[in-house]
């Protein structure tokens, strides 16, 4: 996609008030920028307050708009921050924030996302008498508002139609294993609806991946997936986002793979280049349930967490020159530098 020059309509100017805002306003700068949810723009920037994002357009643009205090020149590409939709082990740099299964929702959680207490009980006996009181009690002691999930590892039906159960009555998320159970048969337990998002490793058929897209949940492909049927799920409508499960490179590692495989095959759909980097990012987004309102994730914009990553990436098609294997040179977390220096 060739390269816009703003972010859209004029910008209005701030208002004055004798209240101060509570932290300083920083703008950074870079070549190009990428917010997944509008048109790479060159010469760009995004101007950030706190942990928050309040506008993402053209640099010269926003530094007459906006009372900035401090300026980071990146060199590259500024990258909405990559979504790891099923993560393990430690994060790979560009990724700002993952869905990971824990045993303990009070592990420390290194990033933003959403922590998944895993499920695992044989039979129902064993969940009845033993792990259900367990996981209730961890959900209810978990330090983590809105951060905690249910990860339906269980391969007992009753055992899935409780989780799903608990689930609904902690307002909690679901992760569900397609290498491990059908679609029909987690629909039948009540697990897929948009508050469910999948992680898998194999091909779906047809009326599996309608079955997924018409409940809302969100595919996480993950390593092995076989890129006929990546293609396949972003043609049809899904949500498709990626699951690294500890393998190295993260997100937009996979979708470079993806795009790789693919070519190898002679699939070259329109537009394949932006839709994958856009499942990197705001596909894994949606997969944990934290692409809208203010604190979003996934897209850079008005009131999104200021999350991002900066990649070595230069040329006139920007998503293609960030899945040719662009190293990631920074990463911005919440507003705060924590890897990288600018220029």
């Amino acid at each position: 996609m060739p390269l816009a020059t703003r972010a859209g309509p004029m910008l209005a100017r701030p208002r004055s008030g004798r209240r101060r805002p509570s932290a300083p306003v920083v703008l950074h700068s870079a070549p190009i920028v990428l917010p997944v949810s509008a048109a790479p723009l060159r010469d760009g920037a995004v101007v950030v307050r706190g942990d928050r994002v309040l506008q993402v357009g053209a640099r010269a643009e926003l530094l007459a708009y906006f009372p900035v205090e401090t300026e980071h020149r990146w060199p590259g590409m500024i990258v909405a921050g990559a979504v790891d939709a099923c993560a393990a082990g430690a994060p790979e740099p560009g990724v700002t924030a993952r869905a990971t299964v824990v045993r303990d929702p009070h592990e420390p959680a290194g990033l933003p996302g959403i922590a998944y207490v895993e499920v695992r009980s044989a039979a129902e006996e064993e969940w009845e008498s033993r792990e259900r009181d367990a996981v209730i009690t961890a959900i209810r002691e978990a330090d983590r508002p809105g951060g905690c999930g249910l990860a339906a590892r269980t391969r007992d039906p009753q055992v899935l139609e409780d989780v799903a159960m608990l689930a609904r009555t902690f307002g909690l998320r679901l992760l569900a294993d397609l290498d491990t159970h059908a679609p029909v048969a987690l629909d039948e337990a009540g697990v897929l609806g948009p508050l469910c998002h999948t992680i898998c490793s194999r091909p779906l058929d047809p009326g599996e991946r309608k079955l997924l897209r018409l409940r809302r949940t969100a595919v996480a492909v993950g390593p092995a997936h076989p890129a006929a049927d990546v293609l396949a799920l972003l043609e049809e409508g899904n949500i498709v986002a990626f699951g690294c499960l500890g393998l190295p490179g993260g997100p937009l590692a996979l979708a470079a793979d993806v795009r790789r495989r693919a070519r190898e095959l002679g699939l070259r759909p329109r537009a394949l280049d932006r839709r994958l980097v856009a499942a990197a990012t705001l596909g894994g987004a949606r997969a944990l349930g934290m692409d809208q309102g203010a604190g979003r994730i996934g897209t850079l914009g008005p009131g999104a967490r200021a999350d991002f990553a900066v990649h070595d990436a230069r040329g006139r098609y920007p998503y293609a020159a960030l899945l040719a294997g662009a190293p990631c040179a920074g990463t911005v977390l919440g507003g705060a530098i924590v890897a990288g220096t600018p220029e």
